[in-house]
Order: structure tokens, then sequence, then C-alpha cells
């Protein structure tokens, strides 16, 4: 009997979510750097780190370090979603074929690379709006101020925390995150 209020309280949970209209990343899909669609429900059971990325910008070197942190846990348990945008100092003016070619030739990108977008004003992406707003994703308002913004989403495609620019993909904090189990 207590069972069925457990199933019962879990269902009015889920719906609760629902009605209130917040989101989790299953719900997006975009454009991959080569054009396809990509829907992200394809990610599930999957922790993911989602990057603003301008190949002109002084934290570029971590392109490098994303591409580490992808060699040594990508796979079936994480993967990295880079969003190339030009909202920050006009760091990204290539198109996708040049920010592609970039990406691979100097640091041997494998990790998922988007399609340029917007991810703030009025053309901001809908998954940035989710990523940005409480609203949408039930847990955190995140203001991107700069390239290399990073968002970590857990295996359940919700979002976790909010990381800064500065803050290296290989940094002790993300790493922790990584190496957490959870269940999906």
């Amino acid at each position: 009997m207590h069972l069925k209020y457990i199933v019962l309280a879990v269902l009015l949970v889920f719906g609760a979510v629902h009605a209130t209209g917040q989101k989790n990343l299953y719900d997006f899909s975009a454009r991959t750097i080569s054009g396809e669609r990509f829907d992200f429900s394809t990610l599930k059971g999957k922790k993911v780190l989602i990057v603003n990325t301008a190949t002109e910008c002084s934290l570029s070197y971590q392109f490098k370090k994303l591409q580490k942190l992808y060699e040594e846990y990508g796979g079936d348990d994480f993967e990295i979603v880079a969003f190339p945008c030009n909202d920050f100092g006009s760091q990204e003016p290539g198109t996708n074929e040049q920010v592609k070619e970039y990406c691979t030739k100097k640091y041997q990108v494998s990790f998922l690379l988007m399609e340029k977008i917007s991810i703030k004003g009025e053309n901001m992406h809908p998954i940035y709006k989710w990523l940005t707003s409480k609203e949408e994703n039930g847990v955190l308002n995140a203001r991107v101020n700069w390239n290399f913004h990073k968002f970590l989403i857990d295996k359940n495609g919700q979002v976790v925390e909010s990381v800064s620019s500065i803050t290296s993909p290989g940094n002790r904090k993300i790493v922790a995150w990584l190496n957490q189990t959870e269940t999906p």
C-alpha cells in the first residue's frame, strides 16, 4: 500500500514540474557545426558540459583542456557540447566551416561542436534561455558574461551548476562532479 502512495507522489512531482514550464536538456535540439539536426534526448543518461566558445578569444586555449577532459571522461557517461558564438567582443567572426577547421586542426577537437548561435539578447538560442533562467530550468538563474562559460548538466538532463569562463575545464570541482556517481 505504501508503494502506491510513493508512486502517486512521484507522479505528482513530475506533473508539477511539467505544469510550471520547467524543462530539461532532452526537450531541446540544435544544429551541429555541419548543419545536421541534433536531438539532445540522445544524451539521456550522460553528464553533459555545455560551453560557449570563440576561436579568437584569449581563453581559446581551453579547447585543449576541454579535449583533454573529453578524452579522459567522454564516451558512454559524459559529453561536451560546444556552442560557438560571436556575442562577446566579436571573437567568433568565422563561419561554421572556419570554426570547425580551426578546432579540429589546432586542437584536434572530437567533442560535439554545434553551429554558431547567439546566447544573449533577442536572438538567444532556446537552450541558452533554458540554461540561464530558473523559471525554465527550475534550478538557477545564470548570466553568461564571456566566452567559455560552462554549464554542468546531470544524467537526468537537469542543470546542476553554472561555472565561470575563467574556471579551467580540468578544475577539481568539475572533475569531482564527473567522478560523482548518480542515478540516471
